[in-house]
């Protein structure tokens, strides 16, 4: 009660107010049709100033809320894509014996347009992945994510991630494969049904990271030209990929 009780005092004193000015109206002018004359009018227009602030004002100020939580939330994605989500790609496409083909398509430009963007998500959505663990190091993968483990939880703590479905998928499905392969004493000697179950965990994280992946840097070079010019020259699927400006 008490946490509201300012609001109450703020209600009674702007009605006390006004009671009081138009007391002080009848007081000097002796009119009460004027005073209830415009003491209507202003109430048949009360219901367009609540659309105007509800349906305008209301919806400017979302707007600029939304933009300020999905800048922090790009923030956030680019640490993850800093610590985890470029190793993650240049893992998997160890994994992916159809990573070449892919890749022709992955060799992104500075000029790339919102267009080129789109086709290189679509084309990665209908990417059919060939992941063969023997090709790559499982044990390998292992250790790393389980040195990233306290990171991916400070991640999933971050209240503005809620905001971002896809990412949030992509979270889950990298905690999924992390608990499988962290459960699992020797990953270099699975059974073929475990073997199978975790290609599909590793499918599942490939795909969501590859539309993220791409995602970001169509946000890097809008809005950081600096960070996306690194993020070009260390293309895990350009094969000529260096941090030096050539």
């Amino acid at each position: 009660m008490k946490k509201h009780s300012w609001k109450i005092l703020l209600v009674l004193a702007l009605v006390g107010t006004s009671v009081s000015w138009y007391l002080v109206h009848y007081a000097i002018f002796r009119d009460s049709r004027h005073i209830f004359l415009y003491l209507i009018g202003d109430i048949a227009f009360l219901p367009v100033q609540v659309l105007f602030v509800t349906l305008i004002v209301d919806r400017l100020l979302n707007r600029r809320e939304k933009m300020a939580m999905l800048k922090k939330m790009n923030m956030v994605i680019g640490v993850f894509f800093t610590e985890i989500g470029r190793s993650l790609l240049e893992t998997f496409k160890g994994f992916d014996s159809k990573a070449a083909e892919l890749g022709k398509g992955l060799l992104i430009e500075a000029t790339w347009t919102k267009r080129e963007y789109s086709e290189a998500t679509a084309r990665c959505r209908a990417h059919e992945s060939g992941i063969l663990l023997r090709t790559g190091d499982l044990e390998k993968l292992r250790n790393f994510y389980l040195g990233k483990r306290d990171f991916l939880v400070s991640l999933m703590e971050n209240p503005n991630l809620l905001e971002h479905q896809s990412f949030t998928d992509l979270l889950w499905a990298v905690f999924h494969l992390l608990e499988e392969l962290a459960v699992r004493e020797d990953v270099g000697h699975l059974p073929e049904a475990d073997m199978r179950h975790i290609v599909g965990d590793i499918n599942r994280v490939y795909a969501l990271l590859l539309v993220e992946w791409l995602a970001y840097l169509a946000h890097l070079k809008a809005d950081y030209p600096y960070l996306f010019s690194l993020a070009l020259r260390m293309n895990p699927f350009d094969p000529d990929a260096l941090p030096e400006i050539r």
